[in-house]
């Protein structure tokens, strides 16, 4: 009787206890996060800068001097529109890859490879690279010279009306290579047999995507949407290194009026801007991921 009572006693005492895993985990979320996240929304009604050594509260005065300046809106429609595009250009991009390399053949695989480099590349260097590119004396038009003959000199980062595009195209090249491998994950669900006897019966490459393939890559539309409007609404790396936010503020996102605002030593504007940032991001990304889901399931 000793012995069997022993037994669960053993057995308790071997017990795993996840929360010794957890806290540490939290703890090191709570100093790098959360405080960091608290002190942004002190500070944003503050006085806080470098030319004074005592730090006042200013209720809205921030948000109101910002609203009146006019930079807050310009920065923030410029960030709306170059998330909105990388989302757009990265999904397109990257399902049209996906259908096209489905296939598990020699060539395929290493075209997946390729496209993937610019995913692992440092979004600074892809910067650079493409500043270097599209120079007027470039390597872009350097070859555009060879074809046709003549010097090229176009300015392709230094026009108010395109370069925005420019910078949506070059984040949407370095990032497609993941929305690539997502939905190559939905197509691989998808028995061949079933796309075999749809080509069979005359049905074109891409019919079966609307048709049967749909449902089953639906899950990761949501995903890669999502994915790509956050990771452009915080974009700063690629468009510093591309443009610095030029020409004219053309390409001006709100993270690089921060940058900027930030280094004037205006850091109670520098984090008033960044709490609209973390709330434009909370109110896009939400309904958005909330739509697609509920247009998933009926679609599914």
């Amino acid at each position: 009787m000793s012995s069997m009572e022993a037994a669960p006693r053993h057995g308790s005492a071997n017990q795993s206890h996840p929360w010794g895993f957890v806290v540490p985990a939290f703890a090191v979320l709570a100093v790098f996060f959360l405080t960091p996240t608290i002190y942004n929304f002190i500070y944003a009604f503050t006085d806080w800068s470098s030319f004074k050594t005592a730090i006042n509260p200013v209720g809205w005065s921030n948000f109101s001097d910002l609203i009146a300046s006019g930079s807050l809106r310009k920065s923030l429609t410029i960030t709306l529109i170059y998330a909105a595009g990388v989302a757009t250009l990265q999904n397109l991009f990257g399902l049209m890859l996906a259908v096209l390399l489905e296939r598990d053949t020699l060539v395929n695989k290493i075209v997946r490879v390729i496209f993937f480099i610019p995913v692992i590349l440092s979004a600074l260097a892809t910067g650079y690279i493409f500043q270097a590119l599209l120079r007027p004396d470039g390597g872009l038009n350097q070859m555009l010279g060879i074809f046709t003959g003549s010097p090229v000199k176009v300015s392709w980062l230094g026009s108010t009306t395109w370069t925005l595009l420019v910078c949506i195209v070059i984040h949407s090249w370095k990032w497609m290579g993941m929305s690539m491998l997502v939905y190559l994950a939905g197509l691989k669900t998808i028995d061949a047999q079933v796309l075999e006897a749809a080509r069979i019966d005359g049905a074109s490459r891409w019919a079966p995507v609307h048709q049967s393939r749909w449902p089953l890559i639906a899950p990761a539309v949501p995903f890669n949407v999502a994915t790509a409007l956050l990771r452009s609404l915080t974009s700063f790396d690629i468009v510093q290194a591309t443009t610095g936010g030029g020409p004219g503020g053309s390409t001006e996102l709100l993270n690089l009026f921060i940058f900027r605002t930030f280094g004037q030593g205006l850091y109670a504007q520098a984090t008033t801007m960044s709490l609209v940032l973390f709330v434009a991001v909370v109110i896009l990304a939400f309904p958005v991921i909330g739509m697609l889901r509920r247009r998933e399931g009926r679609m599914s």
